[in-house]
């Protein structure tokens, strides 16, 4: 079984005392970066339910969150290419910070007279898939907690 656990232990100087050893670990890196995952999620979904819920609203345009680009530069720009593991242990979590925004790609698409650009079947089909996506982050979290509590030999 791999567990994903390193600690990494080193010394602090504080101006005339040497304190005692601290330690910092990578065993919540990929926890960390499922969290910010799995919160994007659920933003994402309360996106779609908003868009399902104005689908009627004349002028109303479609909202969308796009975690997934933002992670993938985040992981890419990382200056160690090495492996996942390095390039998840560089990631910066304030970069992943998922916001929902005006889906500019459907804006000129709207083919209804009102202006309105939602496509109900479109947001039911993604909503479905987003709720997927959730389930599938939230598992990952608790594999991740199995596997350290598996390895600290509870």
């Amino acid at each position: 079984m791999y567990c994903r656990v390193f600690i990494m232990y080193e010394y602090r100087d504080f101006s005339k005392s040497r304190r005692n050893i601290m330690f910092s670990s990578t065993a919540f890196d990929y926890i960390n970066v499922l969290d910010k995952a799995a919160d994007a999620s659920w933003l994402r979904n309360s996106t779609l339910v908003n868009n399902i819920a104005n689908a009627t609203t004349p002028d109303y345009k479609r909202h969308d969150v796009d975690f997934q680009s933002l992670l993938e530069m985040e992981l890419m720009d990382s200056k160690y290419n090495r492996n996942l593991d390095s390039r998840v242990h560089n990631v910066h979590m304030n970069h992943l910070t998922a916001i929902a925004k005006l889906d500019t790609s459907s804006d000129m698409f709207s083919y209804r007279e009102d202006g309105n650009n939602v496509d109900i079947h479109l947001e039911n089909v993604e909503l479905a898939s987003e709720r997927l996506r959730y389930q599938g982050l939230t598992d990952s979290i608790s594999q991740e907690f199995t596997r350290m509590r598996t390895a600290l030999g509870k």
